[in-house]
């Protein structure tokens, strides 16, 4: 894995932090983060959108390039995380539309992407005393179930129009992005042995 691939995999989370921080700041006082989503901040209505849209295109390009550095992952993984990514783009290239406005392509392609960056764990392991902790079969199970489970909660705290659906997205899309920064970490580590 090229080092790079290790600064790819920390760009994704702090993008995605940095996005939906600053988007919430130039919002109107009325703006919740706890019971809105991020993709309201890049949507029609949203203020200054232009903000977290930049932010999506930044983490959807660094989970693309994270995929293509992730070498010791399967191909099968690797090609998820980069499908996770594809998605993220087309998030931000199909917000929100102006409420009212039928919203099924961003619904579509943003649940491709959390489907995609939580199942790529359980394609990514490896056997092999030298795999990296993050790619050993039970610890990328665990995390891919995980993950799995923290998207459920979310697709299903989205379709009954929780209260608290911009906490659950928050939480489940750092999450999903964290994991490959822990896969390249461990990566890096063992490489650095070597």
């Amino acid at each position: 894995m090229p080092t790079w691939g290790l600064l790819t995999a920390a760009a994704a989370p702090l993008l995605l932090v940095a996005g939906w921080t600053i988007a919430a700041r130039s919002q109107p006082g009325d703006f919740d983060s706890t019971t809105q989503t991020i993709s309201a901040l890049a949507g029609a209505d949203a203020t200054d959108a232009w903000v977290m849209t930049t932010a999506l295109v930044g983490v959807g390009i660094s989970q693309i390039a994270t995929a293509v550095a992730l070498g010791p992952a399967t191909r099968a993984g690797r090609i998820l995380l980069g499908t996770g990514g594809a998605f993220t783009l087309l998030v931000a290239m199909n917000p929100l539309p102006h409420i009212g406005e039928p919203a099924a392509v961003h619904g579509v392609v943003a649940a491709g992407s959390f489907a995609a960056l939580a199942v790529w764990p359980l394609l990514s392991w490896q056997r092999g005393a030298s795999t990296p902790w993050a790619l050993r079969p039970a610890v990328a199970l665990s995390a891919g179930s995980v993950l799995v489970v923290a998207t459920g909660l979310f697709f299903a705290s989205v379709l009954t129009d929780a209260h608290r659906v911009g906490f659950t997205e928050r939480g489940t899309a750092l999450a999903l992005n964290l994991w490959p920064l822990a896969a390249a970490a461990s990566i890096w580590r063992v490489q650095r042995r070597r």
